[in-house]
């Protein structure tokens, strides 16, 4: 295992900000961790990375203890704090080239090139940092966490401040890192998850509420379809409580029935509609989405 996070707890005078959290992040895996904020999400990054010590439990990192083999540790970590701290003064290929002589990485000009490419900033590299936006000073840290070529990422809310067009190519960075390195991925945007994350993990008040795959975690929380259905004749949410699978129906204000179920809800409604001799005329099929799953559990 790459990460392994075993009974964790911090505890802050009589405030819990992380109680027993425990799971496992495999090589090649891009794990979505996420909460509402106060969770504990960035404590527990905070943990991994060495940055503060935990009150109990155990944490390493490609098999090293974080507390006892802290340095080992860290050198397999790059990690992307939610506070992006830079040196405003410094340029940044100079800022990149310090980096680089901290991790004493051989043919430094050669990767802090490669960095600059990966993530986009050949046309700022002669800047000072602090004259950059805010996304090109996202992708200055994200370079500064990748130049020492880590197995493990964390990232705390990576594409904070980027536009559009700025999120895909750096989603696609990560989605290409997680095929070879092992990312922890905190983030508020559902959509993010989805297209990136091959696991999510969800703590709630400190302690984790869900470890899944996403496609998985919307069917276990009672997830499934929804249907937003207009018939031909008037039909009552009543007359639909014999159609298999159906959870709920309610009457919408232009005459429509919203309809919530299992995955098989929209061949049963068929079924019965032929039965009962009605005519659909419009049927809109959506399934839960991960941000209601989320609220679900962490509400």
């Amino acid at each position: 295992m790459s990460i392994e996070v075993n009974k964790l707890t911090k505890v802050y005078g009589e405030q819990k900000a992380v109680e027993e959290i425990s799971f496992r992040v495999r090589p090649g895996e891009v794990l979505g961790f996420l909460g509402p904020n106060g969770a504990g999400k960035s404590t527990t990054m905070k943990i991994i990375t060495g940055y503060i010590p935990q009150t109990s439990g155990k944490a390493s990192v490609c098999g090293f203890d974080v507390n006892k083999q802290s340095m080992e540790a860290r050198r397999n970590i790059g990690y992307l704090p939610e506070n992006n701290p830079l040196y405003h003064d410094m340029y940044v290929k100079e800022f990149l080239g310090f980096v680089a002589g901290i991790h004493h990485i051989p043919n430094r000009k050669a990767r802090i090139g490669e960095m600059i490419g990966i993530t986009g900033l050949e046309m700022e590299q002669h800047k000072k940092i602090g004259a950059l936006s805010k996304g090109y000073k996202q992708r200055v840290g994200l370079a500064q966490a990748m130049i020492h070529d880590p197995k493990v990422l964390i990232l705390d809310e990576p594409t904070t401040g980027l536009d559009p067009n700025q999120l895909t190519e750096i989603r696609e960075l990560i989605r290409r890192l997680g095929k070879e390195k092992t990312v922890i991925l905190s983030t508020h945007i559902m959509q993010e998850v989805q297209a990136i994350c091959n696991r999510v993990v969800i703590i709630s008040k400190g302690k984790l509420v869900a470890d899944d795959v996403p496609e998985h975690l919307v069917l276990r929380s009672g997830g499934g379809t929804q249907l937003l259905v207009r018939f031909k004749e008037k039909v009552s949410p009543e007359r639909l409580r014999p159609v298999k699978g159906l959870k709920n129906a309610s009457l919408q204000p232009d005459g429509s029935l919203l309809l919530t179920g299992d995955d098989k809800l929209q061949e049963e409604l068929f079924r019965f509609a032929v039965a009962q001799s009605l005519t659909i005329l419009h049927m809109n099929e959506d399934k839960q989405s991960l941000e209601e799953v989320f609220r679900t559990l962490t509400s």
